[in-house]
């Protein structure tokens, strides 16, 4: 009989409860509707609109730049030979076997630097 009761609770709590959660939600989408619909906040969100158009263009042209710069950085250490510390060893024996990274490896680096 004890299980029976506290399953009948368990139920009438649940149905009460996604009611009142219904209820809530609606309160709550609501009031979100009312402050959004708000000739301030809507002012306020035409502004940041406004504001962010104005620095897009600006915006575009620092990141264009420094991913540029980024990149001729990276080309200059990848050209110059830095970082072949982190290449593994094939082939044994001195002086000879190829080089590699795995899949990143670019393309042309095969040959081992001489020892």
């Amino acid at each position: 009989m004890s299980k029976f009761s506290f399953l009948a609770g368990v139920g009438v709590g649940y149905v009460l409860g996604a009611r009142a959660g219904q209820q809530r939600y609606e309160q709550i989408k609501s009031g979100a509707q009312t402050f959004w619909n708000n000739p301030k906040v809507q002012d306020t969100v035409s502004h940041a609109q406004d504001f962010a158009a104005q620095k897009a263009p600006e915006v575009q042209h620092k990141v264009a730049e420094t991913a540029s710069t980024v990149a001729h950085k990276v080309s200059e250490k990848v050209g110059s030979g830095e970082g072949a510390n982190d290449t593994k060893e094939t082939g044994g024996g001195e002086g000879g076997g190829t080089a590699y990274s795995g899949p990143d490896t670019p393309a042309g680096f095969v040959e081992n630097p001489a020892k």
